[in-house]
């Protein structure tokens, strides 16, 4: 059976998409730790990421930085945040956030009931920063 993110990203589950390549996508948590979340997932349904193969791995921390780039310029924060934790849904994953604290790592504190036009707009100006940073070819539009 198909995962979460799996029907996501093929289209039968909606997703704020801000990037798609052959091997990776990245699409706006619909629980937030701030607004930006985002999460990089593989297109292969691969569990754990100590079990990915390293140029999949590669590929992810890869798409992650230029995500996480983008947000500090879109959302004016000091740093991105990065974590892989894989227990909400069992396809890999990797959390970015753009962050100005370490406050913004505890999970206990998402927005379970985010505006969806808030998540709309941090989506956009996400690809913006990325399509202003080169990267438009990965950039899907909303």
């Amino acid at each position: 059976m198909a995962t979460l993110f799996s029907r996501i990203i093929d289209g039968e589950l909606p997703g704020r998409f801000v990037w798609k390549d052959s091997e990776a996508v990245a699409f706006l948590t619909i629980a937030p730790l701030v607004p930006g979340h985002t999460l990089v997932v593989p297109r292969a349904e691969v569990n754990r990421w100590t079990d990915a193969p390293a140029e999949l791995m590669h590929k992810l921390t890869s798409v992650a930085q230029t995500i996480g780039q983008a947000q500090i310029e879109a959302f004016s924060s000091e740093r991105a945040g990065l974590i892989i934790a894989g227990f909400e849904v069992e396809h890999l994953h990797l959390h970015v956030w753009p962050s100005n604290s370490m406050a913004e790592y505890d999970f206990a504190t998402v927005d379970s009931t985010p505006d969806p036009a808030a998540l709309d707009a941090s989506a956009e100006s996400l690809r913006a920063a990325l399509r202003a940073a080169g990267h438009g070819e990965f950039v899907p539009e909303a």
